[in-house]
């Protein structure tokens, strides 16, 4: 089953660390996806542009509506996702346990709904 494991962190605190801090962080993050990989749990991963680089968009009744930034102001930001193959629930959140992330904010753990396209309808 596939799982989308979303890395939200406080953007203050990632720009307050060091360049020593950022590449061993860096550095972690990527060993951790090489070592899902090798087990075959890693199916893709990215990190996120900072959120002043947001739009958010929306239509309502048919009108576009843009705005900079995220959708929503929290104290947290989504930072980027990981997409990981598990059994269940409680192995995806044994692999999100052990992302660097998970220790400097959190990560939301959501199952992939697989949605099925229908076969289109004949005439009659």
């Amino acid at each position: 089953m596939k799982y989308l494991c979303l890395v939200y962190n406080e953007e203050k605190k990632l720009d307050a660390m060091s360049e020593s801090e950022w590449d061993a962080l860096v550095a972690e993050a990527l060993a951790y996806d090489e070592e899902l990989r090798k087990k075959g749990r890693f199916i893709i991963a990215h990190v996120l542009q900072p959120t002043q680089t947001a739009t958010t968009v929306r239509v309502r009744n048919g009108k576009l509506s843009t705005t900079d930034g995220p959708f929503a102001e929290t104290k947290e930001q989504l930072g980027g996702f990981i997409l990981i193959d598990a059994r269940d629930l409680n192995e995806a959140v044994h692999v999100a346990s052990k992302m660097p992330g998970a220790r400097l904010g959190s990560i939301e753990v959501r199952p992939i709904r697989e949605l099925e396209q229908k076969e289109p309808r004949a005439f009659r």
